[in-house]
């Protein structure tokens, strides 16, 4: 099925994404507060010596250091070499255009988390790119599909553009439940970390807006 329309996928920018990122671009997107939301998040949610592929990434996962989360292996996805290569967590990587070929480089059932920072706007074909996720997932495993407010804007896809941060959450609940065998999708906005005083977190000025998935644990779902 499709979610989105052809209309929904168009980019004001139609350029080849190869070329617009074809010089790296070594600087954080998001803000600091973000991140170690992000990052306190993916220590909750992966298990300890997990497989985890980092899609649409750079020059860094946002993954807790090695001894706080210990992890088997980790791959990365990305349109740019350099910044792939500067990334001290991975255990390999490869360079793929997701729009052009939305194949995830990885064998059925390899992983245990699919990882996605502030990217998910770009995808003009997310319903081929959830179905490889789920190809590629471990039953139990866990998808965290992380998005702010900020983007490259001639780059996002029109129906991105056009929502709210609410709508955008419901946009990419829908990219799950597309697929058959996920779990109902959660929407996280704030995470919580450690020794903040729950307070702390109404005043934190910039929205954290995680979606996560995981497969049902039963192999028997993947119809």
């Amino acid at each position: 099925d499709m979610v989105l329309t052809d209309e929904e996928r168009r980019k004001l920018d139609t350029g080849s994404d190869t070329s617009f990122y074809l010089f790296p671009r070594m600087v954080q997107h998001v803000d600091d507060s973000f991140l170690a939301q992000l990052t306190e998040l993916y220590r909750t949610r992966i298990r300890p010596h997990s497989d985890v592929i980092d899609l649409c990434s750079a020059f860094d996962s946002h993954l807790p250091a090695e001894k706080d989360l210990p992890l088997n292996s980790v791959v990365g996805h990305g349109m740019n070499e350099e910044e792939l290569r500067a990334n001290p967590r991975f255990s390999r990587y490869y360079v793929r255009d997701q729009n052009e070929d939305p194949r995830i480089d990885l064998p059925d059932g390899s992983v245990d988390a699919v990882i996605m920072c502030v990217s998910i706007q770009y995808m003009a074909r997310p319903e081929e790119l959830f179905q490889e996720i789920f190809r590629v997932l471990r039953p139990g495993g866990v998808v965290i599909i992380s998005f702010s407010n900020r983007m490259f804007y001639s780059k996002a896809i029109a129906k991105w553009r056009e929502l709210t941060d609410d709508g955008r959450a419901a946009l990419v609940s829908d990219y799950f439940r597309n697929v058959k065998g996920f779990t109902e999708p959660e929407v996280i906005r704030t995470v919580p970390l450690p020794g903040d005083p729950p307070r702390a977190l109404g005043s934190i000025a910039q929205q954290v807006c995680d979606t996560c998935a995981t497969p049902f644990t039963s192999p028997w779902s993947r119809d």
